[in-house]
């Protein structure tokens, strides 16, 4: 399985504060939304990708084990 860098998804670098996560996931879905791209056949997996990159860097939980374990 590919490592998947949400850090890249999301376009925040590393040591982006928590606080900011949110933030940074309703720019990144303003600009991936399906809605604003119905001609592009990958807008849903974008979109998806980033909810998924969402979980993992919104959660201290996880992203600490993120960023603990990394592509390992």
């Amino acid at each position: 399985m590919a490592f998947i860098d949400y850090y890249k998804i999301m376009g925040i670098p590393r040591n982006t504060p928590q606080s900011e996560m949110r933030t940074a996931y309703m720019h990144r879905a303003k600009q991936f939304h399906p809605d604003l791209h119905p001609d592009d056949p990958k807008a849903k997996a974008k979109f998806q990708a980033l909810g998924e990159a969402y979980a993992v860097l919104g959660d201290p939980d996880k992203r600490k084990k993120y960023d603990q374990y990394g592509e390992h």
